[in-house]
């Protein structure tokens, strides 16, 4: 009888640990599902800020109480064809930025920060972010360094309903001066801190 009680005992113990794991594993998967995911860093577009290989973790849920503003960093999926080169949505002359993404999302993520909103109006001269008609403050930006895609001086403006992304490190980020604005249904989520490596730990 004593043998058979601490039988019953162990197996009610090994179903109890793994309701436990269970439920564990279903708050994890449902807390980055709908609330905070971790997201790798996989590219320089967004140095000095973040670093490839870095961690930062985006709140997924944000977006649906609220707008992004301009200087948050974001998740989003791109327009389809910005994962394989820069395609526009629309024919523009070289002076200007594209203004009009492709139809489709891709499926890719890209993280990047928003420097304008619906309605306003945009040129990008030397790298840097001419705001309805200011120049922005951008300690954070790495220099364009003179090459392609550092020059669009005609100024254009942003559809409603979408945000035009920008790498903090100019010179070397494929983003919305050539692919376009992202819809605001396109965006993931804000990055709010970043995690790893340990040296680099902190509130974005």
């Amino acid at each position: 009888m004593a043998a058979s009680s601490k039988t019953s005992s162990a197996s009610g113990s090994l179903i109890e640990l793994v309701l436990i794991v269970a439920v564990a594993l279903g708050l994890a998967l449902g807390i980055q599902a709908f609330l905070v995911k971790p997201y790798r860093i996989p590219s320089e577009s967004m140095v000095p800020t973040l670093q490839v290989g870095q961690r930062v973790l985006v709140n997924r849920i944000g977006m649906h109480f609220g707008h992004p503003s301009v200087g948050d960093i974001v998740v989003f999926h791109p327009p389809a064809g910005a994962e394989q080169g820069n395609e526009c949505g629309a024919g523009h002359p070289q002076t200007q930025v594209c203004n009009q993404p492709t139809a489709q999302k891709a499926s890719v993520n890209f993280i990047k920060r928003v420097v304008a909103g619906p309605g306003d109006h945009l040129k990008i001269l030397d790298g840097h972010v001419i705001l309805n008609g200011k120049r922005q403050k951008e300690s954070f930006a790495e220099p364009c360094g003179g090459g392609e895609g550092c020059n669009f001086p005609q100024e254009v403006t942003i559809p409603s309903g979408h945000y035009f992304m920008m790498g903090d490190n100019r010179g070397s980020s494929d983003d919305s001066r050539f692919w376009g604005p992202v819809p605001e249904d396109w965006i993931i989520g804000e990055a709010f801190a970043t995690y790893w490596p340990p040296k680099r730990i902190g509130l974005l």
